[in-house]
């Protein structure tokens, strides 16, 4: 958790409640319809639109939506003009959090990021103040629960993921592992560990902390509620942060 998006964790609790579910199929059609606009409907040929539709697979949102949001997005009625976003926070004790989002309207995008700073005593920071302290790299999630007998050991996972091209591994609570790569070599480190039997729980781009903040257990209770309270905001698709969670 303390280097992929933490959207990840706060959506996982979601997922039973009908209501928030909603809410997560509304952010991952945008994602979906932004790749699109982008760079094309094909996935083969359009890679940020292979990555959103992996992404809202993770989610578990159906095929019948995913395809109508590509098709929303290449129809000729009248499109609202969604942009990407990306603000850098400030908190204390060296803590940096990066969010990323979809919006059609900055302006409210970032009225409503302030409302939620302000109930949890965090600032916003100039742009670059932050992103220093992270660095861009592929990030792929494997749930050791999920998979089959050959891999739920940690140590020959971890010795798989090296060989299919890992340069860093970070333990998740729950036992999931991230392996971080290079991001050009993210679908092909992908395809090497699915060849290999291992289950792929998600493969992102993600912004990976240079070096890990500990903070105190009341302090990460409240930056877990913060996380959770921004991912309420309707356009924010991301939150990463320096956490050690």
């Amino acid at each position: 958790m303390a280097g992929h998006s933490h959207t990840k964790n706060v959506r996982k609790k979601k997922e039973a409640d009908a209501k928030k579910r909603s809410q997560i199929f509304s952010k991952m059609t945008r994602l979906i319809e932004v790749a699109v606009r982008q760079g094309g409907p094909n996935p083969e040929t359009n890679p940020k639109l292979k990555m959103a539709i992996e992404t809202a697979k993770s989610y578990n949102v159906p095929m019948e939506n995913i395809e109508r949001a590509i098709k929303r997005a290449t129809g000729e009625e009248k499109k609202e003009k969604l942009e990407e976003v990306s603000f850098e926070i400030i908190g204390g004790q060296g803590v940096g959090i990066i969010v990323e989002g979809i919006t059609e309207n900055k302006n409210r995008a970032l009225h409503e990021l302030k409302q939620t700073l302000n109930r949890f005593g965090m600032k916003l920071a100039t742009e670059g103040s932050v992103k220093w302290m992270f660095e861009r790299k592929g990030c792929i999630s494997c749930d050791l629960e999920a998979q089959n007998e050959e891999w739920k050991d940690k140590e020959k996972l971890e010795m798989a993921a090296i060989d299919c091209g890992a340069e860093d591994l970070y333990w998740e609570e729950g036992n999931v592992l991230d392996i971080y790569v290079d991001p050009k070599d993210l679908d092909s480190v992908k395809k090497a560990l699915e060849e290999k039997g291992i289950k792929v729980d998600s493969a992102t781009l993600d912004w990976k902390p240079k070096e890990r903040v500990e903070v105190s257990e009341k302090d990460k209770e409240m930056y877990l509620k913060f996380f959770e309270a921004l991912d309420e905001t309707e356009f924010v698709q991301e939150i990463y942060s320096n956490i050690k969670i």
